[in-house]
């Protein structure tokens, strides 16, 4: 093994134990200080910071930072004034004899690296690479690394076969748009980006791998959000002849042990919490709660059946009633009712409790003697407690109105405990949803999901109330995973697509390759797919998933380091039969 010119030690490997040693290390510059005309550099290198100091006032002159140096000398101890015990080796610093610049920085840095969390995100995503050498970034890489070994190791010790299915595929109607390739040998012709490998691992099942697992690339050309960008990564997997709980079960041992591993936060307790969509939308307003809100969303709807208050007639009423905030100051009050406003409500009503029993708010005047008795009895209220009420003529209105105040509510009384990881399993999705603006049912959740009571329950005139074996994990209001019991017979999926609107022949030409695998025999099946960017994102208390990937797009989808999306040139064009009728003359 020839020996190592640049390096004979990394920087966190030094130490009091090698004082008079001579060494040698590289990295880049990080700082030049001056203390009373001498030079102290501080040397970065993947694993620590070194300070390094020269006899010769001159050795740093004009040395830029983040160049990549190289340096021998002799350790030696720190005085006792400049110990640095932030530091591994910050009691030590290195006497240069001898520089080498291997590569000099050559402009001037975009933003300071050890502070470049604080800039602009598109110009650090612009300048990835020197974003990258910033230690906490450089953390979340690591730690990726980490869980994804841990998670492979996980699902071999649990029997899966690990498979790579293909990146270029057709297109499916699988609820989000297709990043499509344009095909050159058949022009006209396109593949698709996977939004999931879901048929692939379903033919997997038909083809005997009886427990697969991947690290699986998902492709959506979705706007981009928190907690989604147009490419993410999740542990695809699927097991045959298995029950939903038995699916649940691994889901649950893979997030209960990942967090515990790698997270300092109290996570909940196996099993975790199963909540049915119904309750999830009734209770807290949503199908992704977030648990660690004690907050409750209640239904007033049948005690206000007569209101003669006009902005609730004829509409569903939810409320939220909350203790011991009734001497709250009126800024505190008037500031939820400019959020329920932001939102898209008309305001929101709210009644305090006061000592004698009686109710104080506008919305007393409306209200009969049996009705507040009736409040005051169903909701458990006690003096200087507060109800607040949401009501809308629609229910998913309501519904949706009430989550986000019950949230905001919790925020502001700082109910929500930061240092906790509330898991729950919403099950029992409803098969379809009707689209308001289609007019027409839509699947709600995976097109390929079992109905719970089988075939028989697509001829239901009401499509709302088929429930399927469907489920997602859900952890402080993020949804970590989706998944499914499959339908693996051919009669009931296509039966499934003619709701939404597929004929028969549609379904075979849209899913040519299960419709005819399951011809020949298919096992039930079962899975799911925790989601890695979001388990990264959560054990690292990240804002967004942007920041635990190496290099993903700007939250408007473009990469401004490496100039996507961008054009083609004429020739390129032409090989692939495009003719570009609308262009943007610059994205950049």
């Amino acid at each position: 093994m020839k020996a190592n010119i640049y390096r004979t030690h990394q920087c966190i490997e030094i130490d009091k134990t090698m004082l008079g040693q001579e060494v040698t290390v590289c990295g880049w510059v990080q700082n030049i200080r001056d203390h009373g005309g001498v030079l102290f550099l501080d040397l970065r290198d993947n694993t620590e910071i070194l300070q390094v100091v020269s006899n010769d006032d001159s050795l740093f002159a004009g040395l830029a930072k983040e160049s990549v140096v190289r340096f021998s000398g002799i350790i030696r101890e720190r005085s006792e004034d400049t110990i640095n015990n932030n530091l591994r080796t910050g009691e030590v610093e290195l006497l240069v004899s001898e520089m080498e610049i291997i590569n000099p920085s050559l402009h001037e840095l975009p933003f300071v690296i050890q502070g470049s969390r604080s800039a602009n995100e598109d110009i650090r995503l612009k300048y990835r690479y020197l974003d990258m050498r910033n230690s906490k970034v450089k953390e979340n890489i690591k730690l990726r690394s980490d869980v994804l070994h841990y998670l492979r190791d996980k699902m071999y010790n649990l029997g899966f076969t690990e498979v790579q299915t293909p990146i270029l595929t057709a297109s499916s109607p699988e609820g989000a748009r297709d990043f499509v390739v344009p095909s050159r040998n058949f022009k006209g012709l396109f593949y698709a980006l996977p939004q999931a490998p879901q048929i692939y691992k379903e033919l997997l099942m038909v083809g005997g791998i009886d427990k697969y697992f991947q690290v699986a690339p998902c492709f959506r050309d979705e706007d981009g959000r928190a907690d989604r960008t147009l490419e993410f990564y999740q542990l695809d997997f699927e097991m045959s002849y298995v029950t939903e709980d038995e699916v649940l079960e691994i889901g649950e041992e893979i997030f209960y042990d990942t967090f515990k591993k790698f997270s300092n936060k109290k996570i909940s307790s196996k099993p975790f919490k199963r909540i049915t969509y119904k309750d999830a939308m009734d209770k807290y307003g949503t199908d992704k709660p977030d648990l660690r809100n004690p907050l409750i969303i209640e239904d007033a709807t049948e005690i206000l059946k007569k209101t003669t208050f006009a902005p609730f007639k004829k509409s569903f009423i939810k409320v939220i009633m909350v203790p011991d905030i009734g001497d709250k100051s009126n800024s505190w009050f008037n500031e939820v009712v400019q959020y329920a406003i932001s939102i898209g409500m008309p305001g929101i009503g709210y009644l305090t409790l006061l000592d004698d029993g009686t109710f104080k708010g506008p919305i007393d005047k409306f209200l009969s003697e049996e009705e507040r008795d009736n409040l005051i009895t169903k909701f458990k209220m006690k003096k200087n407690s507060v109800l607040f009420f949401i009501a809308n003529r629609d229910l998913k209105q309501v519904q949706k109105y009430a989550g986000l105040i019950r949230m905001e509510l919790g925020n502001k009384l700082d109910l929500i405990d930061k240092n906790k990881l509330e898991f729950c399993i919403i099950n029992d999705f409803p098969m379809f949803e009707w689209d308001q603006d289609k007019r027409k049912w839509e699947f709600c959740h995976n097109p390929f999901s079992l109905p719970k009571e089988g075939i028989k329950a697509f001829d239901k005139e009401d499509k709302d109330d088929i429930i399927a074996y469907q489920y997602d994990f859900v952890c402080n209001g993020c949804e970590m995973a989706s998944g499914a019991i499959r339908n693996h017979d051919l009669e009931s999926l296509a039966k499934g697509f003619a709701i939404v609107g597929y004929s028969l022949d549609e379904v075979k030409e849209r899913f040519k390759s299960i419709f005819t695998a399951f011809q020949y025999g298919c096992p039930p099946h079962g899975g799911m797919a925790p989601g890695i960017d979001r388990i990264l994102m959560l054990i690292q208390d990240e804002p967004n998933l942007r920041e635990v990937q190496a290099f993903p797009p700007s939250a408007s989808g473009a990469d401004y380091m490496m100039g996507s999306p961008s054009k083609l040139t004429n020739q390129q064009l032409k090989e692939l039969g495009i003719k570009i009728e609308v262009s943007y003359e610059k994205v950049y």
